[in-house]
């Protein structure tokens, strides 16, 4: 039996259909679906489309996860039919958040919708933080002061990117920059543009179908305090971002001069 022979039998008994039921759906016989069901062989790739979009259920969720132990009422599912696991409590009854690994930051990308990679994750109770689902992600540079390399960002899920609000701040997990932390700043046609908030760094679009994740800033973990001294760096960096505008602005005068003479 497989994970996919198992999941069709238990979404099929969920809806108290009978195997004929499903099958007369599919416009297949019964005996040919029931060998699906009893792991004796498994459908072709149209057919397992036609399956997935008859019990609403993503096909990656439908080979990859045992649907029984985690019962889809109780989970959170994403736009593009990968899913956040339910919330999960302490023995405390407080809610406990994920915590993504400082190293295997990038390794989230490929585990994000894997239900044993989440579970295997370390996880916390902040007890202020309800009503909602949470994930503590690394930060990593310093484009977003107070946060630096060492801190956690805590962000609570987010449903799609008509429910980003101007002027917040969020973690994006993305296709190519994988994730990271941003203040959005607006929608476009086909993007939406973020900035960091050291102005050193330039605002930069992210086309919709590079992210993966959405989750809005809720808390921060800092494992040292953060001295106001630490913004001094930053001031350096936008002195050297001022000057080197100055000197672009120059060329393009002296280009112009050499031009007319």
């Amino acid at each position: 039996m497989s994970i996919f022979s198992n999941n069709i039998r238990f979404l099929r008994a969920r809806r108290k259909l009978s195997q004929q039921n499903v099958a007369d759906e599919l416009m297949i016989s019964r005996v040919r679906y029931s060998k699906y069901e009893n792991g004796v062989s498994e459908p072709p790739i149209e057919l397992l489309v036609k399956i997935s979009k008859y019990f609403h259920v993503s096909i990656d969720l439908m080979l990859s996860v045992d649907i029984e132990k985690h019962p889809m009422d109780d989970m959170m599912k994403l736009p593009d039919n990968r899913i956040v696991l339910p919330v999960a409590v302490d023995d405390l009854g407080n809610d406990t958040i994920e915590i993504i690994p400082q190293k295997a930051s990038m390794g989230y990308l490929e585990g994000y919708s894997d239900v044993d990679y989440i579970e295997s994750l370390q996880r916390i109770a902040l007890p202020f933080l309800t009503n909602g689902k949470y994930r503590a992600f690394p930060a990593d540079g310093d484009s977003m002061p107070p946060f630096k390399n060492g801190s956690y960002i805590v962000g609570k899920y987010v449903e799609g990117i008509s429910e980003l609000k101007p002027g917040k701040t969020y973690v994006f997990v993305t296709l190519n920059d994988g994730i990271t932390y941003k203040r959005f700043k607006e929608t476009k046609e086909n993007t939406i543009c973020v900035s960091a908030d050291n102005s050193f760094y330039e605002p930069y679009d992210i086309p919709f179908e590079e992210v993966v994740e959405i989750w809005q800033y809720a808390s921060g973990i800092f494992p040292e305090d953060f001295e106001p001294g630490d913004y001094e760096s930053y001031n350096f960096k936008e002195m050297f971002r001022e000057l080197r505008q100055d000197i672009r602005e120059l060329d393009k005068k002296v280009s112009v001069r050499r031009k007319k003479s």
